[in-house]
């Protein structure tokens, strides 16, 4: 049987036999893993095209978009991914939200803090370390995640910034353990507040 095009579609010849149910099935199956299949989400995704073949495009609910990038394993490439939505923040105990609202956002493998802390009761943020919260579990880093944080300047602080980290698997602390976001300075006796604004890499 003849073929034709890039995607080199079977189509019966002049010299082929009258067999047309036989035919169209085969060029059923030839055009399929063409088509943009479609599911409801990621993980119906996973659960029926798991051994799709490479190249194959599927196509969720809500826009998202995959193509299968092996051809023996369940990965996929992200073509597109609707923004997803900022998540809260876990508070440790003693601390709340101050002027913006401690939040999260997981973009693939990018995580996104925004938001500010203060403590509940009032007083300023010990210096050297404190845990001040934790982020979800599927934003904790594999190592650590560190960045500068703002931080209010009233009283005697004078410089404003310290240190936000995210602890990972492999960066072991008294402070706090996997996830936990804690807090560094040595400005003044401490800061009326902590900004956590700031995003870092998982892997």
């Amino acid at each position: 049987m003849a073929t034709v095009g890039y995607a080199k579609l079977p189509i019966p010849g002049g010299g082929d036999a009258p067999v047309g149910p036989g035919s169209l099935a085969e060029l059923g199956l030839a055009i399929d893993p063409h088509l943009v299949q479609h599911v409801v989400d990621k993980a119906e995704r996973d659960s029926q095209y798991a051994s799709a073949p490479l190249h194959t495009v599927v196509s969720a609910e809500d826009g998202s978009t995959w193509v299968k990038t092996s051809a023996t394993s369940n990965v996929w490439a992200t073509i597109y991914e609707p923004l997803p939505a900022w998540r809260p923040v876990s508070l440790a105990s003693g601390y709340q939200a101050g002027e913006f609202q401690p939040q999260v956002r997981l973009m693939g493998q990018r995580v996104h803090l925004r938001g500010r802390i203060v403590r509940t009761d009032g007083t300023v943020f010990p210096v050297s370390g404190v845990k001040i919260g934790d982020v979800p579990a599927d934003c904790r880093p594999a190592t650590y995640a560190s960045w500068a944080g703002g931080s209010g300047i009233s009283g005697d602080p004078v410089v404003g910034v310290g240190r936000v980290e995210v602890l990972g698997d492999v960066s072991g602390s008294s402070l706090g353990g996997v996830g936990s976001i804690v807090w560094f300075s040595q400005d003044g006796s401490g800061v009326p507040w902590v900004d956590i604004s700031g995003s870092y890499w998982k892997d």
